[in-house]
């Protein structure tokens, strides 16, 4: 519908523009009330204006002497920083992964859509890694070469695919420069949390664990005894370790790098494909690039920013009625949204309904779906299957009542953290009492939900995208009902954009669309830093005058794995490490040993010991469990333990204040 000025608009036009406005009004009332400037970072803020002020002064002679439009001289600004402060060899290594997906996935979805292409891949090699997870195979000497074959068998449609891209990038561009440059920025700013150093405490409990395992070991041990939660779907943590085995060092940086960059180019096709004009698609692009849990998603392991990645794909497969092999590609898509958490698939479980209806599988006959059906349930099953076959539950720890697996006791899993409960209002309290659903600050989750919630509701009455808006409506409220989780939501708030955009593009001036769209940008980028604390410290500042050295940053934060790091070089390879401080033994690729409650045998074990003064019954468990190694806080450690570490012969020999390493000798013969 062309945009009509107030002064001509219809009565219908009049009522839509005023629900649109609706939305931005409850934003400035919700601020007000909440007195939300109370809690804004404004030093962080400070701090990205001036860092986008210094990429865009680091830009301009490529715009003053090479011509360049100030989109490609700020993107070339931003990845040359990227690969200075995380490392070139991990950069590459992500490179090599999406690289070898897309070739891959070309043979899937075709060579006009490198999107698809890429997470198709993705998707048949985390089900392909993740079925063989257990066997000793993992190696760079295995990996390397294996990616590069498929990467010179696919060399064809990878030259069709590069071609395609950079044509699509330069259209995209002077369709709308302006646009184009502050989206940069915007993304830029975005990824900036990809130069922070892993320390989210699920990633250093957990996540960490398989990467290092495949690293280490070569390969990952089915065993929940001493992490509980070492069975859950691992997809994300195995395309993890692709990198990582192949840079051999972490390189989770990069790899959340492409999910970003995947999910914007998916963005740009959403958009396309509903009827968004270029500046709108751009401005999409942005707000994508300026929510907070975007950042915060990009400084760890969690599944919402891959799980984002595919769900936008999965968008653009129901959309666009040229992919070839459309219900296969949904299938892998699919299959690898629920290889994540299961969550994810129950939130796109009304996009792929949609796109059945839509006629994804037109044409393909039962042969066709069979082997869709066939294709989803692998890429699917590979955590679920092994963890049911080991432990008898194949969602270990949750649902632990039903399945009775001996890892974990007998009941269901339960957050309370997260159990505010279901209300109307709770777009409300998400957006704006956000610490009562998330680790972070209020503001965290942005504004998304409250003040597009009129367009949201204007584009359930535009033909084009009024699917795609019911869809990301779904894709918001389902993960809300088990439990009240603001990061589960980010998938279906990302998709949720290019359906309000629309109406905002269709109902409002061109003028009035961009101050909505550009006023809620820099509202979420003020509040970027409360989605995640390592934002919320100033980690993007420090990191990059520290110039990738994160030393100074875990030992201030995470001292555990300073000490890690020196037990590699100076403890035996087969030492087994046991930490009394916080359980972040993931890195040690199962080595470590934690008394919290991720290991409950150990945890009860320790409860016992504890209750003897004297420190016999630590000995002992120390020598039941081979313990040879000791990461502690000396302030915080009981007596009872200091004793059994003094019984054992224990000396410290390093420290990382305020923690200390300490050696447990051996048991010599004559004991």
């Amino acid at each position: 519908m062309p945009t009509l000025s107030p002064t001509h608009a219809t009565r219908r036009h009049i009522l839509l523009e005023g629900l649109i406005w609706s939305g931005p009004l409850a934003c400035l009332l919700g601020l007000v009330a909440h007195r939300s400037w109370q809690v804004l970072p404004w030093g962080r803020f400070g701090e990205s204006l001036l860092l986008a002020g210094l990429v865009a002064l680091v830009a301009w002679p490529l715009r003053a002497w090479r011509q360049w439009p100030w989109a490609y001289a700020l993107a070339a600004v931003w990845l040359l920083v990227f690969v200075a402060l995380t490392g070139p060899v991990p950069a590459l290594a992500g490179v090599l992964l999406f690289v070898a997906a897309m070739a891959f996935g070309s043979r899937l979805a075709g060579t006009g859509h490198p999107v698809l292409a890429v997470s198709s891949g993705l998707a048949v090699l985390s089900a392909v890694l993740g079925w063989l997870i257990s066997l000793p195979v993992h190696r760079w000497w295995v990996y390397l070469p294996a990616l590069l074959l498929v990467v010179y068998l696919g060399r064809g449609a990878l030259r069709l695919q590069a071609a395609q891209c950079a044509a699509a990038w330069r259209d995209a561009v002077a369709a709308s420069p302006r646009a184009a440059g502050w989206a940069v920025v915007a993304l830029g700013l975005g990824s900036a949390a990809a130069w922070l150093p892993t320390m989210q405490y699920d990633d250093l409990a957990y996540h960490l664990g398989l990467p290092w395992q495949l690293l280490v070991n070569g390969r990952y041990a089915l065993d929940p005894t001493h992490q509980v939660w070492a069975l859950a779907p691992w997809a994300g943590d195995v395309l993890q370790a692709v990198a990582q085995v192949v840079s051999g060092a972490e390189a989770r940086s990069a790899v959340n790098l492409g999910w970003l960059l995947a999910t914007a180019a998916g963005l740009w096709q959403v958009g396309a494909l509903v009827g968004l004009q270029p500046w709108a698609r751009w401005a999409t692009l942005a707000l994508f690039a300026t929510l907070p849990m975007t950042a915060g998603l990009l400084g760890g392991m969690q599944t919402e920013g891959p799980a984002t990645a595919a769900m936008v794909a999965l968008a653009v497969v129901v959309l666009d009625p040229t992919v070839k092999r459309r219900l296969l590609v949904a299938s892998l898509l699919f299959g690898l949204l629920v290889a994540l958490k299961p969550l994810h698939g129950i939130a796109a479980a009304p996009l792929l309904a949609w796109g059945v209806a839509r006629g994804i599988g037109r044409g393909a006959g039962p042969g066709g779906w069979a082997l869709a059906l066939l294709s989803m349930l692998v890429v699917a099953l590979p955590s679920y299957a092994q963890a049911w076959w080991v432990s008898g539950n194949p969602v270990l720890p949750l649902f632990n009542g039903w399945f009775e697996s001996g890892y974990f006791p007998a009941v269901d899993f339960d957050d309370p953290r997260w159990q505010a409960g279901l209300s109307p209002l709770l777009p409300w309290q998400l957006t704006f009492d956000t610490d009562r659903y998330l680790e972070g600050w209020d503001g965290g989750a942005g504004f998304v939900l409250i003040a597009l919630a009129g367009a949201w509701l204007a584009g359930l009455l535009e033909r084009r995208g009024r699917g795609l808006a019911i869809c990301a409506g779904l894709a918001v409220v389902l993960p809300l009902l088990p439990l009240q989780y603001a990061r589960y939501v980010h998938p279906g708030m990302v998709l949720l954009l290019p359906a309000a955009a629309l109406a905002v593009q269709a109902w409002l001036v061109p003028r009035r669309a961009a101050a909505l769209l550009v006023g809620l940008c820099v509202l979420d980028l003020a509040f970027q830093a409360n989605a995640q604390w390592l934002l919320h410290t100033g980690g993007v500042k420090r990191s990059l005058l520290g110039l990738g050295n994160d030393t100074a940053l875990f030992e201030e934060r995470a001292p555990e794995r300073v000490l890690i790091a020196r037990i590699r070089e100076q403890a035996p390879p087969d030492a087994v490490v046991l930490l009394l401080s916080n359980p972040f033994h993931a890195e040690l690729a199962g080595r470590g040993r934690t008394v919290d409650w991720y290991a409950p045998v150990l945890q009860a074990d320790a409860a016992r010991a504890d209750q003897d003064p004297s420190g016999a019954e630590w000995q002992a468990l120390l020598r039941r469990h081979r313990i040879s190694e000791v990461v502690l806080d000396p302030a915080t450690t009981s007596p009872a333990r200091h004793a059994g570490l003094q019984r054992a012969g224990a000396a410290p020999r390093a420290s990382a204040a305020p923690l200390e390493w300490w050696h447990v000798p051996a048991r010599s013969g004559s004991e």
